[in-house]
């Protein structure tokens, strides 16, 4: 099957197909309060929502903020449970460090939830500073420097 990959800055429909996403892995799966999911309203409408999409269902999402000029704050990533070990997580790096120049983004940083951070590092992220807990889950905060 094919993967398509969108994005779209602000609130629309890829946005909505995120949202969808975040619900289903983080407060139905993993018991993330739903408050704590969607945070700051103003973080929603100024993002890039990034979906990945499978036969064109919604199958996987990031969310970027540009809190520091220059650095992309990677957030929201999560993959639809039936999804997972398809590579479509590499597949939305990928896109986002293909659509970073445009945006004048030289570096990428993120909190990994510890039991994901294998995978941040076999793309190229490096864990630095001490885990810490954001939601009742262990994290990590890890970045990438883009070339």
């Amino acid at each position: 099957m094919t993967t398509q990959i969108k994005h779209q800055s602000g609130l629309s429909h890829i946005h909505d197909d995120a949202l969808y996403i975040r619900k289903t892995v983080f407060v139905t799966e993993q018991g993330v309060p739903l408050d704590d999911e969607l945070d700051n309203p103003e973080n929603e409408e100024k993002a890039i929502h990034i979906v990945a999409y499978v036969a064109n269902q919604p199958a996987a999402t990031a969310r970027l903020l540009e809190e520091t000029p220059g650095t992309w704050h990677v957030q929201r990533v999560a993959t639809l449970k039936n999804m997972r070990q398809r590579g479509i997580g590499k597949e939305i790096f990928h896109y986002i460090e293909a659509l970073a120049p445009s945006y004048h983004i030289h570096c990428l940083y993120l909190g990994a939830q510890l039991h994901a951070s294998p995978f941040y590092t076999q793309i190229g992220f490096v864990a630095y500073g001490p885990e810490f807990i954001e939601a009742g889950i262990k994290h990590i905060s890890m970045k990438k420097e883009l070339n």
